[in-house]
């Protein structure tokens, strides 16, 4: 016990960071139970100890993946803990403990004078299993660095974020003054190539070894023994992800996708999901509603820009790099479907196509709200700077 006590101020030590990512200031953090999920290396561990400095209870940071926990159970811990004064848990790499929802669940229902604040992967599902706590917690996804908060980390600047009306009605009278706190083409390259992670603040020589490292570790270490997939299926989905990467973004025949892996076309949209919900691919859908698996996805794109880069043999395609970028940037905070005409449609209401500097409006010719997203400076009336929409959060 003494030797967790020790290892939570040692860390409050070395990770309360004064830049806080965008999600500090969203979390309801008045809430009795509060669950972060969020793919590795965003910054959850960091989350949980800025809050931790910052809050006036006693409170002490528990990882679920330390050793003592193997043959210690949480509510036993506590106990003890709650006996020496502490009333805050921050509880990191929950999905790692396999008694994690029944005992935070115990835990909220015996102590109405704790909080609990939980940390773990994005492909945990609060409501599954017999101890659901779907209607006790607050749920919060943390999303890599936006552009913005890219700048803000290496160029120590304080940009605000911007709505997306203030976009797409004041974008003209914005970028300029904007402009002048970075260099479009140099600092926008650079996001695109390394500035998703907040870990290539540590150097960018070692950043894709280790984008590479997480992205093993997410499949072998967070969904295999989480959903209780076998190790052949952790292959099988390595391999997947390993031919889409290929051709992102990628528009499916499942059942050649199927064929190509030999395995069953369910088990082929079952990965899928799998790779969606741990933020390794997202799936451009028709509805924002619908949550069935099996409903095949329109395009597929990986999540983020550094992972085209990672998997990409060669340059990656610009073309592809822009409409990853707009999907990944607005799908924080807004929904992001297929769009029968234009690339993407947002929250049911505005339509956009993506393109460089010549890109013409004649695909989107006619529609309402509908505009042009394009890798320029600045823009004039319907045609927006792409690099503005990553400034959203």
């Amino acid at each position: 016990m003494e030797n967790l006590i020790k290892k939570s101020k040692q860390k409050a030590k070395s990770g309360s960071s004064t830049k806080r990512r965008y999600l500090f200031e969203i979390i309801d953090w008045k809430q009795r139970l509060i669950v972060i999920l969020g793919y590795r290396g965003a910054g959850k561990t960091t989350l949980l100890l800025q809050y931790l400095s910052s809050a006036k209870q006693k409170g002490i940071y528990l990882s679920l993946d330390d050793f003592y926990f193997e043959t210690n159970r949480l509510v036993e811990t506590v106990q003890q803990l709650y006996a020496s004064g502490y009333r805050l848990l921050l509880l990191d790499e929950v999905h790692r403990y396999a008694w994690w929802s029944k005992d935070i669940k115990q835990l909220y229902d015996d102590y109405e004078d704790i909080q609990i604040v939980a940390s773990g992967s994005s492909i945990l599902d609060i409501s599954k299993g017999s101890s659901d706590l779907s209607r006790r917690a607050s749920v919060y996804s943390l999303q890599g660095l936006s552009f913005r908060e890219y700048l803000n980390f290496y160029k120590n600047s304080n940009l605000p974020c911007l709505s997306l009306s203030d976009i797409v009605n004041n974008h003209h009278t914005v970028s300029a003054d904007l402009l002048d706190l970075f260099n479009y083409k140099t600092d926008f390259k650079h996001y695109l190539e390394y500035g998703y992670y907040p870990f290539f603040l540590e150097g960018t020589n070692t950043y894709y070894q280790k984008l590479e490292e997480t992205v093993n570790l997410v499949i072998d270490t967070d969904i295999a023994p989480y959903e209780e997939i076998q190790h052949s299926t952790a292959r099988l989905m390595k391999k997947l992800l390993y031919v889409l990467s290929q051709s992102v973004p990628f528009a499916p025949n499942i059942n050649k996708l199927a064929q190509s892996l030999e395995t069953p076309r369910n088990t082929v949209l079952r990965l899928l999901d799998y790779l969606d919900k741990a933020q390794i691919l997202s799936l451009l859908r028709m509805s924002a509603k619908s949550d069935s698996y099996l409903q095949k996805p329109e395009k597929i794109y990986l999540q983020n820009t550094n992972f085209m880069q990672l998997f990409s043999h060669q340059k990656a395609n610009i073309g592809s790099l822009r409409e990853t970028f707009f999907f990944n940037q607005l799908s924080v905070g807004h929904d992001v479907t297929a769009a029968k005409y234009g690339d993407f449609l947002i929250d049911n209401s505005f339509v956009f196509e993506i393109g460089d500097a010549n890109k013409t409006i004649e695909q989107i010719k006619g529609l309402p709200n509908a505009y042009l997203a394009l890798d320029i400076e600045n823009g004039n009336a319907n045609r927006i700077p792409l690099w503005m929409f990553g400034l959203l959060y």
